[in-house]
């Protein structure tokens, strides 16, 4: 048996006034996608925007429906609009935040692991890390550098792609 450790680095900010200017632009682009969030079960709101290499940026919110399973979150509507309409488009950066009227987020969320999966296939198969911001509207951030530090282990099997 061998006793292994994974550690994860990350950026951790106070508030979107240290982040850059790219960075902060980004962040609000994720909090306008908001307005668009339909989500009248949850009343939770989540925002996404995503920084392709062209310099366009990609918003995606998420999309709730009454048969609870068939909704789908803001990062896969984002995600699933570049593979549909720009396949081979590369993306640098993505933010995710969110918003509700019926409690104070005071953390930023992360995205769901069915999330993860997803822009971990979309790292993989560009072939360069995608970089993650959570942005916590008035409050803190994380950065991460690739998705894979977020989902180490997902779930890839090379037999598929034949």
């Amino acid at each position: 048996m061998k006793l292994l450790n994974l550690n994860i680095s990350f950026e951790q900010y106070a508030g979107i006034g240290e982040l850059n200017e790219q960075d902060q632009l980004l962040c609000n682009k994720a909090e306008q996608a908001l307005a668009s969030s339909y989500s009248p079960y949850s009343k939770f709101r989540v925002g996404t925007a995503i920084r392709l290499a062209s310099g366009e940026t990609i918003l995606g919110s998420n999309q709730e429906n009454l048969a609870y399973p068939s909704g789908l979150c803001a990062e896969r509507v984002a995600l699933f609009s570049i593979g549909s309409n720009q396949p081979n488009a590369i993306i640098e950066s993505m933010a995710i935040t969110a918003q509700t009227d019926n409690f104070n987020i005071t953390k930023p969320i992360t995205s769901c692991g069915g999330c993860l999966q997803v822009m971990a296939e979309f790292e993989r198969k560009q072939a360069t890390p995608i970089e993650v911001i959570f942005y916590c509207l008035n409050g803190e951030i994380l950065k991460v550098p690739s998705v894979k530090s977020l989902l180490p282990f997902s779930f890839v099997e090379e037999r598929l792609e034949r």
